[in-house]
């Protein structure tokens, strides 16, 4: 008799640990899930069951009816000019945070002079400045932009600036061993680094924009969802605030999410760590 042969897997592959991370998924996900799905239902029964008004807290059939017939007219063109504020002002936020972070690394005095006024900066409140850019200049995209970098940008300097800072000390000493230029160091082993905190920046920036464009629409714009819910609230159209309230979250964590999966590309060694 010939000897029984068996499918060996291919070397390299594991046929559990699919389902071990469907698993870890699944865990991670049912509990917010649970949450949403018990916070919708009590939702829907205060508006049913306890009589809540409409204008108080409009039912989740509403919002949801207010979303699709309103969107053509309304809620697309105010989602894409609430978008690109947002997209825009987070780059600037980046450019301008990552340049920041470095020039304050590098220099000792840039940093002593410059740093307390950043930290002071953000003792002003946003929904002061956007008023004032909106007077400068006018109804545009350019003061949502700005508002949107200054809630997004300091972060990003911090994070960035510390991840700089907390290179181990016995790298750099192999680096200048091996004569090794400032620039050097900064290319192959700081910025390397600081990464991770770098993302980390990023992703607190990442929950905040949103609500940095919306700022720079209430104090004035023509569109976007912050001129939907001014208009929406004057005449008692809650089902419409909470829709674009909805938008507006699902606009953060989708920019959240993109922001982790390219950390996931660029730095992957700094997930391996965090599991360790």
């Amino acid at each position: 008799m010939s000897p029984t042969t068996e499918s060996v897997p291919p070397p390299g592959t594991d046929p559990g640990r699919g389902q071990m991370r469907m698993r870890g998924g699944l865990r991670r996900v049912m509990p917010p899930a649970t949450i949403l799905i018990a916070v919708g239902v009590l939702w829907q029964l205060a508006n049913t069951s306890f009589g809540v008004p409409d204008y108080i807290l409009p039912s989740l059939t509403d919002i949801w009816t207010s979303a699709s017939e309103r969107w053509a007219d309304t809620f697309s063109s105010a989602t894409r000019v609430t978008l690109q504020e947002v997209l825009i002002g987070f780059g600037l936020a980046i450019a301008v945070g990552v340049t920041i972070a470095l020039a304050l690394h590098l220099s000792e005095a840039l940093r002593t002079a410059i740093m307390p006024l950043l930290i002071g900066s953000q003792a002003v409140p946003i929904v002061v400045i956007a008023p004032v850019l909106a007077i400068i200049f006018g109804y545009t995209l350019m003061p949502k932009v700005i508002v949107v970098a200054l809630i997004c940008f300091f972060s990003i300097v911090v994070n960035t600036m510390h991840g700089l800072s907390s290179v181990d000390p016995e790298l750099i000493k192999v680096m200048r061993t091996l004569d090794a230029s400032r620039w050097a160091i900064l290319r192959r082993v700081e910025i390397p680094a600081a990464l991770p905190s770098f993302f980390t920046g990023l992703r607190i920036s990442a929950t905040y924009a949103s609500v940095g464009a919306v700022f720079g629409e209430f104090s004035g714009s023509l569109d976007g969802l912050g001129y939907v819910m001014i208009q929406a609230t004057s005449q008692l159209q809650t089902d419409m605030v909470f829709v674009a309230i909805f938008i507006l979250t699902f606009m953060s964590i989708s920019l959240f999410v993109t922001v982790s999966i390219v950390e996931r590309f660029v730095c992957p060694w700094a997930r391996k760590e965090e599991r360790r």
